[in-house]
Parts: structure tokens; sequence; C-alpha cells
């Protein structure tokens, strides 16, 4: 098998900051997959092609997509794993990787938004959005305090936001 791709940034490998949880449930997952996975997914294709025609073999074409979908989710789950650091626990008055950050948007009268700093693969209900601690705002957010007001360079223009508070 090919050495899983990489996101890069002008070829530097993307760190990806995991929790101890989402590491170890992301490499079950990969086993998982890799072993069983591929396994299920074999037997699909050989009793599918055991079905004949394959021009106008419908089984056959879905479960070859199964399988491209599947081989897309191993490539990423290696390189994500490969390329992981895992963020320590506990709480901080700062904002790191791995924190729960509570943020005002400025010139918005809605409520603040719960972000989490770190990767997608951490998101669970209790935040409402995911950001990298590499992206705009995650970067700039990164070390400040509750109370802080921090701008950043969104794809509508600067955004300024209040960090409320930190988890």
């Amino acid at each position: 098998m090919p050495p899983a791709q990489v996101a890069t940034i002008e070829g530097v490998p993307q760190i990806h900051h995991l929790s101890q949880a989402t590491y170890d449930r992301l490499a079950l997952e990969l086993e998982e997959l890799t072993t069983v996975g591929r396994t299920e997914i074999a037997r699909k294709i050989q009793a599918a092609r055991e079905l004949g025609d394959l021009k106008e073999n419908g089984d056959y074409h879905a479960a070859k997509e199964e399988q491209g979908k599947m081989e897309a989710r191993i490539s990423h789950l290696s390189g994500m794993i490969e390329n992981s650091e895992i963020m320590e626990g506990g709480a901080s008055d700062e904002v790191r990787a791995g924190s729960i950050v509570t943020l005002a948007y400025d010139g918005e009268d809605d409520d603040p938004e719960k972000c989490l700093i770190g990767s997608i693969e951490e998101r669970d209900s209790s935040v409402d959005m995911v950001t990298s601690p590499t992206s705009p705002l995650g970067s700039s957010l990164m070390g400040k305090r509750a109370g802080d007001v921090v701008e950043f360079q969104a794809p509508s223009g600067i955004q300024r936001v209040t960090v409320v508070d930190i988890s």
C-alpha cells in the first residue's frame, strides 16, 4: 500500500491536534477498516463479480464505490495518526490546542459561540464550531485570555471577537 497522502502547507505536514481519547478512537477505526473492512468489501466485490457482466452490474459498481470511499478514509486516518500531536488535558487560563473557547463576535447580537481549537475529529455536541490552531482564527486566539479582543482575517474581511471564556 502506498504511503498516506498528508495535507501540507508548502510541503510541511499538517499537525493534527488530538486528545488521547480521539487518537485511540481513530486508531481503532483504522485497524477495523484495514482488517475487517477490507475483507468484507473484497467479499462483496467477489459476490458481485459472480453475478456476471460487470458493465451492467449495479452491485459490483456499488461495492467498488464503497471500496473507494473506505480507502479514502483509511488514507485520511493514516495521515492524521502519523502526523498527530496529543493535546494536554487540564484547565488553562490561556487558549491552547484543545481549548473550548466561548467567543462573542463584534457587532453581532447573537449568543456567544463555543469553539473548539483542534481537529474536526474532536467535535462533539457541546461546541458550535471547530477551528484548527493554525487557521486565521485559531492562530490569533492562541495564548489569549478571557476578556481579550482578537482580530483575524476572515474571507469576508477583518473580524473581531472577544474571548468570553476558556475551558
